[in-house]
């Protein structure tokens, strides 16, 4: 009996300090704590390297090799290991104080690395593993996104180990961070965000270019459409949102890829350097040295394709030999009172500090954050804005060279023809005066006929073209979007007990009370017709549809609108709300109808009312 007792006491205790003894160990990270913002784990992971690139993971786990692990305080966002030819494993222990279970994501924010192979204790003695990186097939990956995210479930008072073994062919560079799932997701559309805008000025600007040089003839737009291009597919590899496609047998995410594409990004900028500041004219000698460049450029290619691990190191010194080389030469056109020059440093010193930035976080030199990753990001949109001043400028001065030489010949002739030709430009500023005028009464007419005249808000017009945009752009991002139909109840009567005149102001006022209540600028209230309304929200799911109808029908609500034709006495809304994430042959009429619908469901159960309709 008192074995007994001795051993339920034993197990009481232990069963106290257990969960205790799990997080005494100051290096256990306690993700209950994770909040919307991420967590680095640089001071918080133990770190081996592997030089022989041989150890294994049942070898790493070992419980003689702990000691191994060095965990020394990083205040670091990363480990900046540099150009190695060793793997290298990192060892984190992940506790969950809380009484429910709980979901981390462990991202590795650096889409470059070569090999990336996470191992998670599964809680019975094995570890769940994948095997991925950027020179790996995308399929491998346990999280779709740009970066190297994996998930990480946690059981009630517990504990999970974590290994990461990365190896790259470049320099490595291995950010470690702890999110929330609620929390990436929020970031991961906000980097995708700031990414496909990007891309939408890069694709605009070459579009932009190509015109200009089919209108044209000049090279130099059909120079810069390349560069731009070379500069695009670069970045799209460099941020990891390359397609996974092969191109002569390699992945065009792989680091191959990503050094080829900016080498010949380099020798079409240098190409077009040297027709935009006709270097060949005013610097013969600096014309030598990027003809030179150029060449070198465009068939470095070759030993990244064979040797890439052997010269990554030496690459990235003559990545940075270029802007250096190119800035100096734009210097000195400037010097020399070159003119498009000077546009020229603006813009693409710009190019070049944010390619010179990373370059630099690339090699340890600089701390990693959102100024040294997406410094070329950066740079190549500033660059991109200013150089449309340019080919602007380029333009105006061709104009004005043009008009100087007919000047000069029109002072050749009789006064007579002199004054003729002054009588035209008469003309022709009156006729460009009348131009302006009427474009601004165009502009003035277009914007009245997308407002509603009563209401003042949007009209039916405006409401189909926002549909049709923010279909396409979910279309485009798999994204979900929302759509809310509005009646105003019992209009009818209202008009019949208190005339027309009364029941337009009351729509004006429910109009622009529905206006002030939404808060997104993406989101559009319009008028679609008598005293029906409607709200299309993007990026918004059903219940975040149904929330902001909720506010719509308290607004409405709150502007205490006597209506002694209603069984309420007082004006109230019916909504209909529909949501849907739009795939590839869906069409929009489908969302309204599904809208209507859920209106009509909503008439029939008394008004006053919201009805949801997901089914699409």
């Amino acid at each position: 009996m008192n074995i007994a007792l001795h051993l339920r006491f034993a197990w009481l205790l232990l069963g106290l300090l257990l969960p205790l003894s799990i997080y005494a160990d100051s290096r256990v990270v306690d993700v209950s704590s994770t909040a919307q913002s991420p967590l680095s784990l640089t001071s918080h992971v133990g770190v081996v390297e592997d030089a022989t690139q041989a150890l294994t993971l049942e070898a790493i786990d070992a419980p003689e090799m702990a000691e191994h692990f060095d965990y020394e305080q990083s205040p670091s966002a990363s480990f900046a290991l540099g150009f190695t030819r060793s793997a290298y494993w990192f060892r984190l222990v992940l506790g969950n104080s809380a009484d429910q279970p709980l979901k981390r994501l462990l991202e590795v924010d650096n889409p470059r690395i070569s090999l990336v192979d996470a191992y998670v204790a599964d809680g019975q003695g094995g570890y769940r593993r994948w095997l991925t990186g950027a020179d790996r097939p995308m399929s491998g990956k346990a999280y779709d996104n740009r970066n190297f995210v994996f998930p990480i479930e946690l059981p009630a008072r517990s504990q999970r180990v974590v290994y990461l073994r990365v190896q790259s062919n470049i320099a490595l560079l291995v950010p470690l961070r702890l999110w929330s799932v609620e929390g990436f997701h929020a970031h991961e559309r906000a980097d995708y965000m700031a990414r496909s805008s990007y891309m939408g000025i890069a694709v605009a600007m070459i579009l932009f270019n190509l015109m200009l040089f089919i209108a044209l003839g000049d090279r130099i737009y059909l120079l810069y459409v390349v560069f731009a291009s070379c500069v695009v597919c670069s970045l799209a590899i460099k941020v990891g949102m390359a397609p996974d496609w092969l191109l002569f047998g390699v992945s065009l995410q792989s680091n191959v890829a990503y050094y080829v594409s900016a080498s010949w990004a380099l020798s079409a900028l240098v190409l077009f350097m040297r027709r935009m500041l006709q270097t060949d004219r005013l610097l013969p000698a600096a014309d030598r040295l990027l003809q030179g460049m150029f060449l070198f450029y465009l068939i470095s290619p070759c030993l990244y394709l064979v040797a890439l691990p052997q010269v990554a190191r030496f690459a990235i010194f003559f990545f940075l030999f270029a802007p250096i080389a190119i800035f100096a030469v734009g210097l000195a056109c400037a010097l020399k009172r070159q003119r498009s020059a000077y546009f020229f440093l603006a813009a693409f010193g710009l190019l070049m500090l944010g390619g010179a930035s990373t370059t630099l976080r690339a090699m340890g030199l600089l701390p990693t954050n959102a100024f040294t990753e997406d410094g070329l990001l950066l740079g190549s949109s500033l660059e991109m804005l200013l150089l449309a001043f340019a080919l602007a400028d380029r333009i105006n001065v061709m104009r004005k060279q043009q008009l100087q030489t007919k000047t000069q010949l029109l002072q050749a002739q009789e006064q007579l023809v002199e004054n003729l030709q002054h009588s035209e430009r008469e003309l022709e500023q009156r006729v460009t005066q009348r131009t302006e005028e009427l474009q601004v009464l165009n502009q003035r007419l277009e914007t009245l006929s997308m407002t509603d005249a009563l209401t003042g808000i949007a009209n039916r017009r405006m409401f189909d073209e926002a549909l049709q945009r923010q279909w396409l752009h979910a279309q485009r991002c798999s994204a979900p979007l929302t759509l809310a139909v509005m009646d105003v109840d019992w209009f009818k009567p209202y008009n019949d007990l208190y005339g027309h005149p009364a029941g337009d102001a009351c729509l004006r006022q429910i109009a622009q009370a529905l206006q002030a209540a939404v808060s997104r600028s993406t989101d559009t209230v319009a008028r679609y017709g008598g005293e029906e309304f409607v709200l299309l929200a993007p990026m918004t799911d059903l219940a975040g549809g149904y929330l902001m109808a909720e506010k719509l029908a308290e607004v409405v609500a709150a502007l205490n609108l006597r209506h002694e034709g209603s069984p309420l006495d007082r004006v109230t809304l019916s909504i209909g709300v529909a949501s849907t994430v739009v795939t590839p042959g869906m069409q929009p009429q489908a969302l309204i109808q599904q809208a209507d619908s859920a209106l009509y469901r909503a008439k029939l159960a008394g008004r006053n009312c919201i009805e949801c309709d997901p089914a699409m």
